[in-house]
């Protein structure tokens, strides 16, 4: 049997009862959105656009299969001690160089208003599911099935807690749209990763991921962050 197989039909997850991660009040989430580029973020912005090449896309595609805009919509998060570094590890994967210039990316952490509910895939879910701990590093596009498959059999629920697999599995969030009514009205902290105070945190970042960093003071384009 394969360790990742196809999502399997909603009726039969509507069937399972799924592992909840609970995100008590006061916890903060983290995450870094884009304020400049071809497409402009505000920090509390669902990307409803998709779905596109992230794992935990939701979104139903067009009708001609391509990306398209729909209601559903995805924010990628993170939480836990290692958070800021597990947001800067997805971000910037693709090249594999931290740039806090290009696209103008910040760095949010943000307190929901109230309790949010996650399907739990850190643990034995998967493996309940007919799958594995294969769902956080294997085929992208059969990921984003399975996010389908979750977000209409499990609609009482805010999004998806998975092993971020570039950063040591540490946890890492996928919240859809339906969790909008639990975001603050202003984040807790925002700074631009051009900020002073955050250089020693890309620079630790970095040098754990084996990542280059984009001295002070650099413009560098061409880089396509992966993790929005």
């Amino acid at each position: 049997m394969a360790k990742f197989p196809d999502a399997p039909l909603v009726e039969t997850l509507r069937s399972i009862h799924p592992a909840i991660h609970r995100v008590e009040p006061g916890t903060v989430l983290w995450r870094i959105y884009f304020l400049g580029g071809a497409f402009p973020g505000r920090w509390n912005g669902f990307r409803h656009f998709g779905p596109t090449s992230s794992r935990w896309d939701p979104h139903l595609p067009g009708a001609d299969g391509r990306a398209a805009i729909g209601p559903r919509g995805v924010m990628y998060a993170a939480c836990g001690p290692d958070a800021v570094p597990t947001c800067l590890s997805e971000v910037f994967q693709q090249r594999r160089i931290i740039d806090p210039v290009d696209d103008a990316p910040a760095l949010v952490g943000f307190v929901p208003t109230r309790p949010l509910e996650l399907i739990d895939l850190t643990g034995r879910l998967p493996t309940r599911l007919g799958a594995s701990s294969a769902m956080h590093s294997g085929p992208r596009p059969r990921a984003r099935r399975w996010a389908r498959a979750f977000h209409e059999a499990w609609p009482a629920l805010h999004g998806i807690l998975y092993c971020s697999s570039m950063y040591g599995n540490a946890p890492a969030v996928a919240l859809f749209e339906r969790a909008e009514p639990a975001l603050p009205d202003e984040p807790a902290l925002h700074r631009s990763l051009t900020d002073p105070s955050l250089r020693t945190v890309l620079s630790l970042a970095a040098d754990e991921c084996g990542y280059a960093l984009v001295p002070a003071g650099t413009t560098r384009s061409g880089l396509a962050p992966a993790f929005r």
